[in-house]
């Protein structure tokens, strides 16, 4: 079951009102759209964005059966990548828009169900893909590209402290067979580390898995590039809210936001990111990195 992350603090930021409308930029499994939408009625619409496309049918499909509700006929579904945010509002004809919400984060459909190898836990296909349209796979990545790059891409996107033996024995590995599935890169990625490194909080395979997550999808790329189109698409006092789950991500949409209010485009809501309760991250454990910064558009008058 997906629990969306901050949800109080996404409805107290995004602060929907009767017949406002938003977009949800990474719909997912459609937590945060529902608590939106049960807010911004009874004619506020929710434009929601979800790149994956079995994600999408779901969603879709699950729109359809509720299509009686008064909630579902204000939710717009698109698959698409919110990089063409600008294109989708335009091709939708979706105007007058009050909030923008970005939650970075992975839904539990991909751990759980999408057998895409988003998962150390699972004995599943290296691929990691969001779209299908993207031709490049963590297997592409594992097996084909450079150690140095490799090894570049677990410390930066992974902050992987061991990121250079991991490398190392990957590239050993795959001379002898290809590295095919996540549970033969678990294997290489325990023999690369210590045996401490096995018992920390968090599995030794997590930084690894998400740093190549993050790469095949060029995660940090579509979101520099959807920054300022914000800028360009929301009202007046519009809000946008977004959870990041990594430090790079964190930094990107804070030097944007700090940038934006230098240029007197945008005010900051949070001077520092939210973080989840304990209570939360109890009840959620995928919380536990989430950031939520927030702000306020400030319309230049033409």
């Amino acid at each position: 079951m997906h629990i969306p992350v901050l949800q109080k603090e996404v409805i107290k930021y995004l602060n929907p009102k009767p017949n406002e409308n938003f977009i949800d930029c990474a719909v997912g499994e459609g937590g945060h759209s529902a608590v939106i939408l049960e807010k911004n009625g009874p004619e506020g619409k929710i434009l929601g964005i979800e790149i994956d496309p079995e994600l999408y049918k779901k969603l879709n499909a699950a729109e359809i059966k509720n299509q009686e509700s008064r909630i579902s006929n204000r939710l717009i579904l698109v698959n698409d990548s919110y990089i063409n945010l600008k294109e989708i509002i335009e091709r939708e004809n979706f105007n007058l828009i009050s909030g923008i919400l970005f939650d970075l984060g992975m839904s539990s459909w991909h751990l759980e169900e999408s057998s895409r190898g988003f998962s150390f836990r699972k004995d599943e296909p290296l691929d990691m893909r969001y779209s299908f349209e993207n031709q490049l796979t963590a297997e592409e990545i594992i097996n084909r590209w450079p150690e140095k790059i490799i090894s570049r891409i677990l410390k930066e996107y992974g902050e992987e402290r061991f990121s250079k033996r991991i490398a190392k024995e990957i590239i050993k590995e795959r001379e002898k067979n290809p590295i095919k599935r996540t549970s033969h890169l678990v294997e290489i990625i325990k023999k690369a580390t210590p045996y401490w490194y096995h018992h920390q909080k968090i599995h030794p395979a997590t930084r690894t898995f998400q740093a190549l997550r993050i790469a095949v999808n060029d995660e940090l790329n579509n979101l520099k590039n959807v920054l300022p189109q914000i800028l360009e698409v929301l009202e007046d006092k519009g809000r946008i809210v977004i959870i990041s789950f990594h430090s790079l991500e964190d930094r990107l949409v804070k030097n944007f936001f700090r940038e934006s209010q230098k240029n007197g485009r945008l005010q900051i809501l949070t001077p520092k990111p939210i973080s989840p309760s304990e209570e939360e991250i109890r009840t959620n454990p995928r919380s536990r990195s989430a950031k939520l910064r927030a702000a306020t558009l400030i319309k230049v008058q033409s």
